[in-house]
């Protein structure tokens, strides 16, 4: 499981360090992708296959399907962390993410989340204000 927040930078070769207590769940080769609110979403491989698997079976008649498997699928790439920590963001993720220079990578449960420091601050701002009326809603889904 991934827990905790890490502030980063991007390196001039447009790579970014994994932070080490990410690194052993994500393993060597890993997915990353374009995830939603204008993230990055990395996937270790057999989560990956799990979330693969289950787009699979959506059905592909409706337009909304085709488009997010469109999305997703489109932007992912698989990753290698090198010696040193660290993996090359493509320039398409840095791009959609609007990543420049300064980074936040977040666990959350089974992925990992890249942000740029901008839209994280924006973001939390945003769902900090309404974290309580959040959580009373999870409540009454159960969880």
């Amino acid at each position: 499981m991934f827990l905790g927040e890490y502030q980063h930078s991007l390196d001039a070769k447009g790579r970014i360090t994994i932070p080490a207590k990410f690194r052993d769940g994500l393993g060597n080769k890993f997915i990353a992708t374009k995830g939603l609110d204008n993230c990055i979403f990395l996937y270790p491989l057999n989560e990956w296959h799990l979330i693969e698997e289950k787009l699979r079976q959506l059905p592909l008649t409706r337009a909304d399907v085709r488009a997010f498997v469109r999305f997703f699928f489109s932007g992912a790439s698989e990753l290698e962390i090198d010696k040193q920590g660290r993996t090359v963001l493509p320039l398409n993720l840095r791009d959609y993410a609007q990543i420049e220079k300064d980074i936040v990578i977040i666990g959350v449960g089974s992925r990992i989340e890249i942000w740029s420091v901008d839209n994280w601050k924006e973001y939390n701002d945003k769902a900090a204000s309404s974290y309580e009326e959040i959580a009373e809603k999870l409540v009454d889904l159960g969880i």
